[in-house]
């Protein structure tokens, strides 16, 4: 893993809400704004481009926890600006506090986690869970 990355260093990553990001679930369509999936695939999405950066070829990213909290919705069309800050980085451990907004509106503050390890040893977990 590199270390080339310190607490309170800041990724951007800018999304436009569109039609495959709506709330909508098996039952339908709830509304046209941005699902709390979409807004959470994204937020993860920002805080990752720090791991992309930071994993060797023989290593990986894997989520290890995600927290959003919803301020206003995002609209079909509008561009969330999702500002991602290294909140803790400690060993191969990679925390963020990511903030979303359209303009200077407050969409969602979120939480993400994500761990850096070894592919081979994730290849080992994931073949050990199919046998049991």
């Amino acid at each position: 893993m590199k270390s080339i990355f310190k607490t309170g260093d800041v990724k951007i990553f800018e999304k436009i809400v569109g039609p495959n990001d709506i709330a909508e679930f098996e039952s339908g369509k709830v509304h046209d704004v941005y699902g709390t999936f979409a807004l959470g695939r994204d937020a993860e999405w920002s805080s990752r481009l720090f791991v992309l950066e930071m994993k060797e070829d023989d290593e990986e990213g894997i989520g290890t926890f995600l927290n959003i909290k919803h301020h206003s919705p995002a609209l079909l069309g509008e561009t969330v600006r999702f500002t991602a800050v290294i909140s803790k980085l400690e060993k191969n451990i990679v925390d963020c506090h990511v903030k979303a907004e359209v303009g200077s509106r407050l969409i969602a503050t979120c939480e993400t986690g994500q761990k850096i390890i070894k592919k081979e040893k994730l290849n080992l977990l994931f073949e050990s869970l199919k046998s049991q």
